[in-house]
């Protein structure tokens, strides 16, 4: 059974930083691309930054320069270093492995407010 757990979710104000951690278990954590995306009310799920099973990670315009996406495959997880938030940043934020298929996790709520 596979699951994904994030967690690192807040309220916090606008220039602060979170991380998010995602744990996964029931998968080959190591063969499997992570990756981040975000979604407000209304719209549609954003991809947000990609850690790949081998290779560079990259980001969306948005926020390239401000978070980081790292993974410790020795602890199953991938995590979202989230720097110079912006409201615009506020958002339900879900980690995705791809391996054979996608799985999702159940998300995180962050909030940027002053």
């Amino acid at each position: 059974q596979v699951q994904l757990v994030e967690s690192g979710g807040g309220l916090v104000q606008p220039g602060g930083s979170l991380r998010l951690s995602c744990a996964a278990s029931g998968i080959d954590f190591r063969f499997a691309a992570m990756a981040w995306y975000r979604q407000t009310p209304g719209k549609q799920r954003e991809w947000v930054a990609l850690s790949p099973s081998v290779g560079r990670t990259t980001y969306a315009d948005s926020v390239k320069g401000r978070f980081t996406i790292s993974r410790d495959n020795a602890k199953n997880t991938v995590y979202l270093q989230m720097n110079n938030l912006k409201s615009e940043d506020t958002a339900v934020y879900y980690c995705k492995a791809h391996t054979m298929t996608d799985y999702w996790g159940q998300g995180t709520q962050v909030t940027v407010s002053s």
